[in-house]
């Protein structure tokens, strides 16, 4: 079997099991109505997931798959707000009706993530591949190296603030909230990164060394090294004595 195919049929597995979690609770479905409703046998379920609630992992996957492409695709001339406006625009535009209904599942699952612990495990994990990426990301719109602590710790704060605002606009939408409310959702966002990272990452990029200090102490990349400094301070200590 191609990869392709495989994934396909763990998409489509994931789509009726993710169906059933919100229709009937994670307790109440078996193996066996999965495979029912998906029209294979529970043996082939088996081979494509290890549990049955691993069965929600592709289409909670699917819930930031969006986010990160975006991301991916923001370019050093465009503030977060500008390009996230765009990117959703787009997306609004070309998305067709099974991505759109992914997309309401995605939402589902997170939301019952709260209350289920195997699916929360699989909403976290998909924030952690959230985080993994926004290091690139942060680390190219830095000129850092990913594994610079800096943007490590930049990377995980980030990846935070959009899983609380993800879950915050997925609750409120699902419990009837009107969509208009969130129709500047792009801003939100940017501004979670950008308060997460204490406005190093939202803005277009700018050129310079990122660990240039300002006159507050503080480096471009919002993170005060108090180790860096350490020789200086020690100085002016000896010279006031």
């Amino acid at each position: 079997m191609s990869e392709q195919r495989c994934c396909r049929i763990r998409l489509e597995i994931s789509r009726e099991a993710s169906r059933l979690f919100w229709e009937q609770g994670v307790a109440a479905t078996s193996g066996d109505q999965i495979g029912e409703a998906v029209g294979l046998s529970t043996r082939t379920i088996w081979r494509h997931f290890r549990s049955k609630e691993s069965c929600a992992e592709p289409i909670i996957l699917h819930g930031v798959a969006w986010e990160m492409a975006a991301l991916r695709r923001w370019k050093p001339e465009l503030s977060l707000d500008d390009h996230l406006a765009d990117e959703m625009s787009r997306h609004g535009r070309d998305a067709d009706r099974a991505e759109r209904a992914d997309d309401a599942l995605a939402m589902k699952m997170i939301a019952l993530s709260s209350r289920e612990p195997a699916l929360r495990t699989a909403w976290l994990m998909a924030c952690d591949q959230v985080e993994r990426e926004l290091a690139g990301i942060i680390a190219g719109r830095l000129d850092l190296p990913a594994d610079d602590i800096g943007v490590q710790v930049h990377a995980a704060a980030a990846s935070g603030a959009l899983r609380v605002v993800n879950e915050e606009i997925g609750g409120a939408l699902l419990g009837g909230a009107d969509v208009r409310r969130f129709a500047h959702a792009h801003q939100l966002l940017a501004q979670a990164i950008r308060s997460a990272t204490g406005g190093a990452v939202g803005d277009a990029a700018t050129t310079g060394d990122p660990y240039a200090t300002t006159p507050s102490g503080r480096t471009n990349t919002g993170i005060e090294w108090p180790v860096r400094h350490a020789p200086e301070r020690a100085a002016r200590a000896v010279r006031r004595v």
